[in-house]
């Protein structure tokens, strides 16, 4: 087993427990402040003008009903088609979409990758003139790595003269925000470069996969090709110790946040959550706030004063 092959059980085991912590600490995070921003997607029959179950009379005694297709139609544009940024930025959305979905495109390739390393190592043939399976496993696989490199290339070199040349993005930017597009297009570069070639249709890449399932050794086509490894298994380690993984945090964002409109009723477990954190201490002062307070306390005096005024 070679040195390279290491790096990528490293990086791949990395940005697994990467990913789940950053889950794991959205998912013990304190309750959020409640948006109250509608339309919510989940609301049957109130979303198209922003109702919502509070609408009806004594809504606590009735039951409540999800649309779950629209609110997945909602994510589908939210994630794949970049619906916020179009209406709010289109000028960042022309590089942003084709980034992002190139980026999608690159994922379905490592995982058609995967999934013909697999069929491969049970004696299925993946090649242009193989049965039906492996010759589309092996096109999917061409068409997803190519389409999925171009475009996740032409959006990162885009995004990267946005932050350059716009003055009034140019103070939020910080180094690593440069450094972040640049990886990208240089691990992009030598992948297009290795393949263009050494591996057009991706065959060394498919057995390095199978290398790498079956812990077997692998013998590389070329120093480029080794180069793309090296590099593109840092990229995989990468990403989730940055804030590029905003993936993670844009489900809780919208599933904890602006879409959860959670009753709190008496014994449910989200009265328990809050009251548990009645219970946390105040770790900052202010004229109207003691440091060291529980919050439970902080309530009741704000209670306790609005009602003497």
């Amino acid at each position: 087993m070679g040195v390279i092959q290491i790096i990528s059980y490293i990086s791949v085991i990395v940005a697994i427990v990467a990913m789940a912590a950053k889950a794991l600490r959205y998912i013990k995070a304190p309750v959020h402040f409640r948006w109250e921003l509608y339309p919510v997607p989940h609301e049957r029959g109130r979303a198209d003008y922003g109702g919502s179950y509070l609408e009806e009379l004594d809504w606590w005694t009735k039951e409540r009903h999800s649309d779950i297709f629209r609110e997945i139609k909602e994510m589908f544009q939210e994630i794949v088609l970049l619906k916020g940024v179009f209406h709010h930025n289109r000028r960042v959305w022309t590089s942003s979409f084709p980034f992002h979905f190139g980026l999608y495109l690159t994922i379905g390739w490592l995982l058609l990758l995967l999934l013909g390393a697999i069929l491969q190592a049970a004696g299925v043939e993946i090649s242009s003139g193989a049965s039906f399976i492996g010759a589309l496993i092996h096109y999917l696989t061409i068409i997803c790595g190519y389409a999925g490199f171009i475009l996740a290339g032409l959006g990162a070199f885009g995004l990267l003269t946005w932050r350059l040349t716009d003055p009034k993005q140019r103070p939020y930017n910080s180094p690593s925000d440069y450094f972040n597009l640049v990886f990208f297009d240089v691990v992009i570069a030598v992948a297009l470069i290795s393949h263009l070639t050494l591996d057009s249709g991706f065959v060394a890449m498919r057995g390095y996969v199978q290398s790498l399932i079956m812990f077997t050794s692998f013998s590389s086509p070329g120093t480029i090709f080794s180069l793309e490894l090296l590099i593109m298994s840092l990229l995989i380690m990468y990403i989730p110790l940055t804030r590029m993984s905003h993936f993670v945090a844009k489900y809780f964002l919208y599933h904890s946040v602006r879409w959860n409109d959670e009753p709190n009723f008496k014994g449910s477990k989200l009265e328990k959550h809050i009251m548990k954190m009645l219970g946390n201490r105040v770790s900052w002062s202010a004229p109207h706030i003691q440091k060291g307070q529980p919050w439970s306390e902080v309530v009741k005096e704000m209670k306790d004063d609005s009602e003497t005024d």
